[in-house]
């Protein structure tokens, strides 16, 4: 079973770039593999080569604006096995619209959307074909697809050969995928706001660049150290309002019954689970809100507390500790509407619940 993240990229990758006539070529690349059941039986040694080999990209540079300066920008989306045996990707036209921003955001060329969903169809069925793709299976139900394994797929910019303080005119963008199960780990729900600061007015909060990264890197490792799951950032300006979590969107249900997460800017990723929790939020005749919510009324009126991400899917907050003092939510259970955004969300991703709006898209 998949765990989180691993290195085993899949053998079918995908490269473009934006050459010096200004318009973009790309190759679907096959990297060394044997089939799935014989790679399950290569020693841990044998299977970090391939995976290594895998890995390897000889024709990016080592030295430019994307490895010396962080210049450069990354999305991740997921494709769900179904019961029919086919497999599906989620949104991922949202995905291309927003790496296509974050790319100019950085003054670069931006990539085509519709180059950018052809490439993951095209990345998670050529592997599938070769049998590196987890299969539906129906002991994921008892747990509302929490456990359930995907595709997950990493589509990224990289810069030409530069040393010099500049920016990306001729990038590369490359897809990669892996196998992936769980996100956080299970037992642990606290939340822990951070005194680092994640992104300020005028910055690239709102791009899903690399630099963007260190901190709540940093910030989440400082919180896991002290035993909790996830870091929570403040705004830059007056410390008192939500803004993330280390690597998701945040939202808290009111005692009135209105969710509320923190409204766009250039501070806030524009999440995609976000978006989407939103519009089901609203399916279930739920009051949103996005809008300025300070730690203290986060604290005081909420009556449940989740984060949202790929990667996290949904995940609910037991508690938010802020200079020492916690606040408690739903008894440190997951709440109702958390569970059934839960449920809905993972249920329209592997077929479970029907897609009323269109987002799941099938690789083949």
């Amino acid at each position: 079973m998949a765990k989180g993240f691993t290195l085993a990229v899949l053998p079918w990758v995908y490269i473009a770039k934006y050459g010096e006539d200004n318009k973009w070529s790309e190759e679907f690349k096959e990297k060394p593999h044997k089939s799935p059941a014989e790679e399950a039986t290569l020693s841990e040694e044998e299977q970090q080569s391939l995976h290594e080999q895998r890995n390897s990209f000889p024709e990016l540079p080592l030295v430019n604006y994307t490895t010396q300066y962080g210049m450069g920008v990354f999305e991740g989306m997921k494709a769900f096995p179904q019961k029919d045996g086919s497999m599906k990707l989620f949104r991922p036209d949202e995905n291309g619209k927003r790496m296509n921003r974050s790319m100019e955001g950085l003054r670069s060329p931006g990539f085509p959307v519709d180059m950018f969903v052809e490439a993951a169809k095209g990345v998670c069925r050529r592997n599938k074909e070769l049998g590196f793709a987890p299969t539906y299976d129906s002991s994921w139900e008892k747990d509302d697809f929490v456990s359930a394994e995907s595709i997950y797929v990493r589509p990224f910019s990289y810069s030409e050969p530069a040393i010099g303080l500049g920016v990306s005119k001729h990038p590369w963008v490359v897809f990669a995928s892996t196998q992936v199960g769980a996100y956080f780990k299970p037992g642990n729900h606290k939340g822990l706001v951070t005194d680092k600061i994640r992104a300020f007015k005028g910055g690239t909060g709102w791009i899903k660049c690399d630099a963007n990264y260190v901190v709540p890197i940093l910030a989440k490792k400082a919180a896991e150290e002290q035993g909790f799951m996830e870091a929570i950032f403040l705004d830059a300006e007056t410390r008192t309002y939500l803004e993330e979590g280390s690597s998701s969107n945040i939202f808290v249900l009111l005692k009135n019954g209105t969710l509320v997460t923190p409204e766009l800017g250039d501070t806030i990723l524009p999440g995609i689970t976000r978006k989407t929790i939103l519009q089901l939020a609203q399916d279930m005749g739920v009051k949103t809100e996005e809008r300025k919510v300070s730690i203290e009324e986060a604290m005081e009126e909420g009556t449940e507390c989740f984060v949202s991400g790929t990667a996290a899917g949904l995940s609910y907050i037991e508690s938010i500790t802020h200079h020492g003092k916690e606040a408690v939510f739903n008894n440190r259970e997951m709440g109702e509407l958390s569970r059934n955004l839960l449920v809905t969300l993972k249920g329209i991703q592997y077929g479970k619940v029907e897609d009323r709006h269109g987002w799941m898209l099938p690789v083949e």
